[in-house]
């Protein structure tokens, strides 16, 4: 029950610190280039060190940094994964629903990020259209994020690895950095209730660009669901396959 109240305080707190910081880093964002990026580093690291000493729940980032214009394929289980990429990275993005971009200040901050915005059907052409704008100067090169497995998935879930990570890796002609990830045992994807303990993400060795895409998913899926059960191992989960 302690547990449990200090979860439900830190969450609350958290999405407060959320509307705060949003606002303070504001006026920020829109004079400087690299502004959205800073004020989402420093919410994310603000997030890690206040689940540290709130719930008890450290963090770690482990491997290489990515850096550049690369594809980022990381396994999901939580919000809490995308806090850590987002606390480390230099200049993260992702593909989101169009209408997310309506949101208040979130949405305008996902622009300013370089954060790709679909309708349904038509992420080629998006894709496309941030590719020529990266190349043209008009956009940072930044890391784009995505999730092979299309959602967050809990510990011992098994979900296959979609075919569009596949279809985008062979678009962007870019090198993959895969990520594990075992934050899911700590932080669960439904729920308030978060565990003590250490939430770790590991940058993987890089797949080059180059490989068709039954070679690379194999590749993919291989080195992130081996790691992020070692990860989960480490942490104390039995495997527990559904």
């Amino acid at each position: 029950m302690i547990q449990y109240l200090r979860s439900l305080i830190f969450t609350v707190q958290m999405y407060a610190a959320m509307a705060l910081m949003g606002l303070w880093w504001l006026p920020i964002a829109m004079r400087q280039d690299d502004g959205a990026h800073r004020a989402v580093r420093s919410y994310c690291r603000y997030v890690r060190w206040s689940a540290a000493w709130m719930i008890g729940l450290k963090s770690e980032v482990r491997g290489t940094v990515a850096e550049g214009e690369v594809m980022i394929a990381a396994k999901h289980q939580s919000f809490f994964d995308i806090i850590m990429l987002c606390s480390v990275l230099p200049a993260p993005k992702f593909i989101m629903k169009k209408e997310l971009t309506r949101a208040p200040v979130l949405g305008w901050f996902a622009l300013k990020m370089g954060c790709v915005p679909v309708d349904r059907g038509k992420k080629g052409q998006a894709i496309a259209k941030m590719m020529a704008d990266v190349q043209k100067g008009r956009t940072r090169a930044g890391q784009l994020i995505i999730y092979p497995q299309g959602t967050r998935v809990a510990p011992g879930v098994k979900l296959p690895y979609k075919t569009g990570t596949a279809v985008l890796y062979g678009q962007l002609d870019q090198t993959c950095v895969p990520v594990a990830v075992n934050v899911g045992v700590f932080w669960p994807r439904m729920g308030i209730a978060k565990k003590p303990g250490l939430a770790v993400i590991e940058f993987l060795k890089p797949i080059p660009p180059g490989l068709t895409k039954h070679e690379f998913v194999e590749q993919l899926s291989t080195a992130v669901e081996g790691r992020s059960n070692e990860l989960m191992t480490e942490a104390g989960w039995t495997r527990i396959e559904v």
